[in-house]
């Protein structure tokens, strides 16, 4: 008998979409980013900030309004093929799956570094392997259903909120009138300051990047026009007031220059920061909370990246195998396949590395979000046209600063994204 098509089960509401979103920002974005983003550009590091948010803000409409219209799984990937064409459709599913694999594989390392630095071992020879196991467990947790999932990323953007919220405060005391000193010179003095502070911008972009994972699983929303729109804006408030609350709370204790270095190492910059305020408790909790936003970091993306593979195995640019959806309504083999994956890739995960890499990918990503929002009717737009010409501008303008071997190496590899599409699929049609 012929199976009628399968859909996924729209558990998601207001709050579950705002903490998904929170619980994909929350995590490398916030205990690592703001430290590279500092030795990078300095205290200007805190600007770099507000215009990575503007810039997202307009994607996130953009998404929003793309969202709205299509509720379905697979995020930019699907407007790409649906109001652009196949070619640029799969090189947004290409991007998103190659970055976001790899940021998933660094958080998966991140994690287990900061609990051995927790705990004051040691993990050496065995970090690969540890987060190879730890991506397996979060990728079992999402195979066992959405609900659970969510109640987990739940609890872990709680911790998360709390910690950051504690250290933010536990600055606030410390401050005296000497504080200010730490934010001078704002800008770098070297001659290619502009460079450097565009380059951090493009960096903390890619820290605001998680409320794509609402979009990517529109399919799983309840009310989508409704709800996704409001869940995407307030989870960009929510994480704006946040990264600035913390870079701040950072930059004004230590100084730019102490923080900075921590962020190429495995343990959380905040951390350093954290032990200059005289609170014994605190250091730990900020290490708490780095552990479990990690975690939640690779559970949303295990979640996100599941979704577009599913997405792009019922176009047969994945093998079809990855679209099969279990009795229970969850994306089992697709689930598995991007867990399989990621743990492949923890043994390669280098987080300054990484972080740039995505950065220029997910800027891309984001371009096509946008011309897919300007080639939208007029009777799906929700926000002005401006908006998403403003973020496509600045998605082009900011993916080019990054380092040049990290832009050529994206451009490369979709180019061969390209090349494996149409060996494994060359006759797909746009719709």
């Amino acid at each position: 008998m012929n199976q009628p098509a399968q859909t996924l089960s729209r558990s998601l509401g207001l709050w579950g979409a705002l903490f998904l979103g929170l619980g994909s920002i929350f995590g490398t974005g916030v205990f690592v980013s703001i430290g590279i983003a500092a030795g990078v550009t300095g205290p200007s590091a805190i600007a770099a900030i507000m215009l990575a948010a503007l810039v997202a803000t307009c994607n996130a409409l953009s998404s929003a309004q793309l969202a709205a219209s299509h509720p379905v799984s697979g995020g930019t990937y699907e407007y790409g093929y649906r109001l652009i064409n196949n070619k640029v459709g799969f090189s947004a599913g290409w991007l998103f799956l190659l970055a976001k694999s790899a940021s998933a594989a660094t958080a998966a390392l991140g994690t287990i570094s900061y609990a051995a630095h927790l705990f004051g071992v040691d993990a050496g020879n065995y970090l690969p392997f540890l987060a190879g196991g730890i991506t397996l467990i979060m990728t079992a947790l999402v195979c066992s259903g959405l609900r659970r999932s969510n109640l987990v990323n739940t609890i872990i953007v709680s911790l998360t909120l709390f910690a950051l919220s504690a250290f933010i405060i536990a600055a606030l005391i410390r401050l005296g009138p000497d504080s200010t000193d730490n934010l001078t010179p704002f800008f770098q003095p070297a001659p290619d300051a502009g460079l450097s502070f565009f380059y951090a911008s493009a960096l903390m972009f890619v820290a605001f990047t998680g409320y794509g994972r609402i979009a990517t699983m529109g399919e799983e929303v309840r009310e989508p026009k409704r709800t996704i729109p409001r869940a995407i804006i307030l989870t960009l408030v929510v994480s704006t007031v946040t990264y600035l609350g913390v870079a701040l709370a950072a930059i004004l204790t230590v100084g730019a220059e102490t923080i900075a270095p921590k962020a190429y190492q495995a343990a959380a910059p905040l951390e350093l920061a954290a032990r200059a305020m005289a609170q014994p408790w605190l250091p730990k909790l900020i290490a708490i909370g780095a552990v479990v936003a990690m975690l939640g970091v690779l559970l949303n993306l295990i979640l996100g990246l599941s979704r577009v593979v599913l997405a792009m195995a019922r176009r047969r640019d994945m093998p079809v195998k990855l679209a099969q959806i279990s009795t229970s309504g969850n994306p089992t083999w697709a689930v598995m396949g991007v867990g399989l994956f990621i743990t492949a890739l923890t043994a390669i995960g280098d987080i300054k590395t990484v972080w740039s890499f995505s950065a220029f990918t997910v800027l891309i990503y984001y371009s096509i979000t946008n011309i897919a929002a300007l080639r939208q009717p007029e009777s799906e737009r929700i926000f002005p046209r401006a908006i998403s010409v403003m973020g496509l501008a600045g998605c082009l303008g900011l993916a080019f600063f990054v380092p040049v071997k990290i832009w050529l190496t994206g451009l490369t590899l979709i180019a061969l994204g390209l090349i494996l599409k149409h060996t494994l699929n060359p006759n797909t049609p746009s719709p």
